[in-house]
């Protein structure tokens, strides 16, 4: 197994020795890898009881690899170099982390953008395979997708039926429709793990397996380390991170996840999820904030933020006051996050395996599709930027003032979340906008792509602490897609999306300023050359 270590500093290794004892009184290692529903309390035993598979994935899976492997040859010798993985969730985040520190090329389509499905279809289509994940097959991003796809392979003289791969849930619609339909391969993953705990289900294995990674290694690691962390001892690095993720005191519910050198590609992202999603309901929970190990967050010690840094096994590590640094391979680690996550959740005192709260946007976006509503008048519109807001806007007549008015409603202790609703392989320079503005605003700032992170840090926003104000930035698009045998295009989902995203958010009090981009380029480049004149103006105020 690849050395796994881990050091802390302040709160949380205070939270360490407070927590430590009752762990271990408890039980709660080797109770969680027995399968121990009873851990989280009664309201959550019910879900508990399905949802704890993950603990032995690693092995469960194992059969899975000669089948995966099996049929990886079989679509090289059919001339298929390329697979696709139309997922969302917990279905793409971790096999895009997993095939990316691997370096094996693997394309993640999880999107409804109308120009990053476009340029996913159009890229060597003759030699691509697409991987459906989804539990049930009802989730309308992945279910639009498959229909895209196989429309297009049609349409170009493939055999679709022998290009889509099916991962799903046993007995499920999508198992069923898929199996009468006749698709290339029909993969059944462990229904008792939930889609964030399913990196080392098949919905982590087949589409990894497909494009080059070697799983049957990645699971071996995985074993090995699932034995190291079922044991009740004061040496579990899992139990330490798991006091450092929900046992501070006070809380510090602010996770920065910097990567520092550990050569995993994206780890944060798929951390990310699982900890949001796990933990941020009932009005409390931890925010993971993706950031770098010299981000604002990482080096400002707010008294709300707990630093995690990402290492490699050997570094020297010199820890600031409040740190966390962790090191080990990918498959070590993700094994040690979810159990850190479960951990996590009891010293909470929540449910870490439902999300609540996560439906709440689908329902409203369903209804927006079903009633096609006009879009709500703009506020003004500044150069290439349609401005939409709620009564907090104030007089503000630009786009900055707009910002500034958004920013006036955050606290002391809370965050600002900037969702972007467009391609966010073209537009990836948008993300630089983050680390500026938690510059402007001395706070914690998170940066989703939609409609991705609606299946990921969604549920903290609605359903945790009501301290967040949200930046949501649309676009319109150059082109539209018609989503075979759907009454509605990729453009009108993804319209819909974000209006019912925002509408939800609204509806729980929380500040949306909305961005609509009327010109892709020019829209970007307007809003990036604000929010660097933000941050000027804030550094000058600082240094006078």
């Amino acid at each position: 197994m690849s050395t796994l270590s881990y050091d802390a500093t302040g709160a949380a290794r205070q939270a360490h020795e407070q927590h430590l004892p009752a762990l271990l009184e408890d039980r709660i290692a080797t109770r969680i890898f027995a399968k121990d529903h009873t851990l989280w309390g009664p309201d959550a035993e019910q879900e508990s009881a399905v949802r704890l598979g993950w603990v032995e994935a690693a092995t469960v899976s194992q059969p899975l690899v000669g089948d995966i492997l099996e049929l990886r040859d079989s679509l090289k010798a059919d001339g298929v170099t390329r697979i696709v993985l139309c997922g969302m969730g917990g279905s793409s985040l971790a096999p895009e982390v997993i095939a990316g520190t691997a370096g094996v090329e693997l394309t993640v389509l999880d999107s409804t953008d109308p120009e990053q499905v476009s340029a996913a279809l159009a890229d060597r289509l003759a030699e691509t395979a697409i991987v459906v994940s989804s539990k049930s097959g009802s989730t309308v991003e992945t279910d639009s997708q498959r229909r895209i796809f196989e429309q297009a392979f049609t349409d170009a003289g493939i055999d679709a039926k022998s290009r889509i791969i099916i991962v799903t849930d046993p007995g499920s619609p999508l198992d069923k429709a898929s199996r009468e339909a006749g698709y290339r391969a029909v993969f059944n993953a462990d229904p008792n793990v939930g889609g964030r705990f399913s990196a080392l289900t098949a919905f982590g294995l087949v589409p990894c397996g497909l494009a080059g990674v070697d799983i049957q290694g990645f699971l071996d690691e995985a074993e090995e380390a699932a034995e190291i962390l079922n044991e009740d001892s004061e040496d579990n690095i899992g139990l330490a991170l798991g006091t450092a993720l929900g046992g501070t005191n006070p809380l510090r519910n602010k996770i920065v996840i910097a990567e520092d050198g550990s050569g995993i590609v994206g780890f944060a992202d798929w951390a990310e999820q699982l900890i949001a999603e796990s933990t941020g309901k009932l009005g409390t929970g931890v925010l993971p904030v993706v950031a770098g190990p010299a981000s604002p967050e990482a080096t400002l010690g707010a008294p709300d933020v707990l630093v995690v840094r990402l290492v490699a096994a050997d570094a020297d590590v010199q820890l600031g006051e409040n740190e966390v640094a962790i090191a080990g391979g990918l498959a070590t680690q993700m094994m040690v996050w979810e159990f850190a996550t479960a951990v996590a959740g009891r010293l909470l005192g929540i449910n870490p395996y439902d999300q609540p709260d996560v439906e709440a946007a689908k329902i409203a976006a369903r209804g927006l599709l079903d009633a096609q509503p006009e879009p709500t008048p703009a506020n003004f519109t500044d150069g290439a930027i349609e401005v939409r807001g709620g009564e907090w806007l104030g007089d503000a007549a630009t786009a900055a003032e707009a910002v500034n008015a958004l920013l006036a409603e955050l606290g002391p202790e809370g965050y600002l979340s900037v969702q972007a609703y467009f391609d966010r392989l073209a537009y990836a320079s948008l993300e630089g906008v983050r680390d500026e503005l938690a510059a402007v605003t001395g706070r914690p700032v998170t940066f989703g792509w939609g409609p991705r992170f609606l299946h990921s840090t969604g549920q903290f926003h609605k359903g945790g602490p009501a301290i967040g104000v949200f930046l949501q930035v649309t676009a319109a698009s150059a082109t539209d897609l018609a989503i075979p045998d759907r009454p509605f295009t990729f453009g009108k989902l993804i319209s819909a999306q974000a209006a019912g995203d925002a509408q939800v958010l609204s509806e729980h009090g929380r500040p949306v300023l909305r961005l609509h981009l009327t010109d892709r380029p020019a829209g970007v480049k307007q809003l990036q050359e604000l929010v660097t004149s933000l941050a000027g103006q804030a550094a000058s105020t600082t240094e006078s």
